[in-house]
């Protein structure tokens, strides 16, 4: 089975513009995106898609595999597609620049113990919220699913609503997808559905056409999104603490 690790990355970020090449301890954060995944043995290889001429430098100065793709792609899932109709294989896994410490194994269990060939399928990882304001937050996506944990619905408010018991555990969705090929034609082709239109969750795209998103539970994921200046400071201040501790370790050993 063929598995692609892909990268997507876009320099127009409208709240951090050129943010893939922000620098972290000397290195762009597109570095340590691709550091942090490029030892899955489960990849069959790992791309940074990007539709900047700054951004596919930097990965060629820094030995990183890298696709120009469009300008005119609006979502992660567009540019997966465009490598798709470049690169064969049957899985992609859709793996977010902007988050630094992403955590491979959050990454490895996006990977399906199957994956059909004949309709349309994804996987998505989900993860156990432990704080109300967690819950609250409207960042965080609210998941909810079946028995078989297929996504039914995701939103910005908490659901299900509390009523009649609070005894209730919610998931939030961390953005690592995975699709096979029918997966990533039908968003290519299809326009936004109502509930995407109206949450602003791309995602539910899938939800809105019926289409099968399985969903897989890792205990916890608590890599940091840099989507602001404060976000890239206090990722600036835990690699370089995790740098500063990896480094006393070599000088002891």
């Amino acid at each position: 089975m063929r598995i692609l690790g892909v990268i997507p990355a876009r320099y127009d970020s409208s709240r951090l513009p050129g943010k893939p090449l922000a620098d972290i301890c000397g290195k762009p954060m597109i570095w340590w995106v691709y550091q942090r995944v490029q030892n899955i043995e489960d990849f069959s290889g790992i791309y940074v898609a990007t539709d900047d001429q700054r951004i596919l430098d930097a990965c060629v100065q820094f030995q990183i595999p890298v696709i120009m793709t469009s300008k005119e792609h609006t979502t992660g899932a567009e540019r997966i597609w465009e490598v798709s109709e470049k690169i064969q294989a049957d899985f992609y896994i859709q793996i977010n620049g902007d988050e630094p410490l992403i955590d491979p194994e959050a990454v490895r269990a996006v990977i399906p113990d199957r994956i059909p060939e004949d309709r349309e399928f994804g996987s998505n990882i989900i993860s156990e919220m432990r704080e109300p304001s967690q819950v609250m937050d409207p960042s965080n996506i609210k998941v909810v699913f079946d028995e078989k944990r297929n996504a039914l619905y995701m939103s910005r408010t908490p659901i299900p609503y509390p009523f009649k018991r609070i005894d209730f555990v919610y998931y939030k969705h961390v953005g690592i997808i995975g699709y096979n090929k029918r997966m990533l034609d039908f968003y290519k082709y299809s326009e936004p559905g109502r509930f995407e239109k109206i949450e602003g969750i791309d995602t539910l795209r899938f939800i809105d056409y019926a289409k099968t998103l399985q969903l897989r539970v890792v205990k916890e994921c608590r890599s940091l999104s840099v989507d602001t200046e404060k976000d890239l400071v206090e990722i600036r201040r835990r690699i370089a603490r995790m740098e500063d501790e990896k480094g006393g370790q070599q000088d002891a050993g």
